[in-house]
């Protein structure tokens, strides 16, 4: 398998993956009180969204590497 093909593939599974969770998640911890030796710390969830267009980019990429690789 050459390596546009392969990369083509990648492509191909990163934007279906893309299109099933449109965004990804993370928690970060922030300090909400500091008060001498006092501290309490919160958790905050986050989300840093990917438009559909991400997925659709990723997925005609790879099929036109795919393309590409085979009309070699």
């Amino acid at each position: 398998m050459q390596m546009n093909q392969l990369l083509g593939v990648v492509l191909i599974v990163l934007g279906v993956v893309a299109f099933a969770y449109q965004g990804v998640t993370y928690t970060t911890r922030e300090t909400a009180i500091d008060v001498g030796p006092i501290e309490v710390t919160t958790d905050r969830t986050r989300r840093l969204p990917l438009p559909p267009i991400v997925g659709a980019v990723a997925v005609v990429g790879g099929i036109v590497l795919l393309i590409a690789g085979k009309k070699r």
